[in-house]
């Protein structure tokens, strides 16, 4: 398995630099976005920015990038990797080094965020999250810590024996992230915005998360069949 090894090795380090250098262009992007929906500072509460036509025109394609970034990103873990447990792991890898290195190109373009509790507006699909800057990029290192044990495992020919029960509380801890996203979002024109962001909510969803990786990864594996 040295030989497989040195293989994911080399495609994990290629999936790092790929996503490093979209996080570049993601934060680019931003920053264009930032000089035209907020010329005088991005700050929190913020303006109704779609009241307009050419507002919710702009809002739409950024939507439509949203999309498109989503599709890249499983497009290029689908070419990474060869078994469906290695392409959603590539597919974990990628979208947590996109994201925090998004945030790291931002540090280096406009000096923010200022601190991890800065708010950001994370996503518009179907409707706008928003949270401190931590949350996401706690997300963001357990999908790859996760993601990289999987390609270990892979690489070993031990994949995760993945149960539904697996499945309902990685979706579960999912749905219940993007909810405290979503109610963040939700009140981010308003002054007291902060108080609408649902910590233990995150909390709960975050750790439902990780202790369904860990016991995943702890569960006796499946060795790879010869064909």
């Amino acid at each position: 398995m040295r030989g497989e090894t040195r293989q994911i090795l080399k495609r994990l380090l290629i999936a790092v630099a790929f996503s490093v250098a979209f996080g570049y262009i993601e934060s680019a992007v931003v920053v264009y976005l930032r000089a035209l929906f907020h010329p005088n500072g991005f700050t929190f509460p913020m303006e109704v920015f779609d009241a307009t036509p050419e507002g919710k025109r702009l809002v739409l394609t950024e939507v439509g990038r949203e999309a498109a970034t989503l599709v890249l990103i499983i497009t290029a873990a689908w070419l990474f990797g060869n078994l469906l447990q290695e392409r959603i792991a590539y597919s974990l890898v990628i979208f947590a080094v996109w994201d925090i290195f998004y945030y790291v190109w931002l540090k280096v373009l406009l000096d923010w965020p200022g601190s991890l509790t800065d708010w950001d507006i994370l996503f518009l699909i179907p409707m706008v999250w928003a949270s401190p800057v931590l949350c996401p990029v706690l997300a963001s290192l357990t999908m790859f810590a996760f993601g990289t044990a999987i390609l270990y495992r892979c690489a070993q020919g031990r994949p995760l024996a993945i149960t539904y029960m697996d499945c309902l509380g990685w979706l579960a801890s999912a749905i219940i992230i993007v909810v405290s996203f979503c109610l963040g979002g939700t009140h981010i024109t308003e002054a007291n915005y902060v108080e609408y962001f649902h910590w233990p909510l995150f909390a709960v969803g975050l750790a439902l998360g990780v202790g369904t990786c860990v016991k995943s990864l702890l569960a006796m594996a499946k060795p790879i069949s010869a064909a």
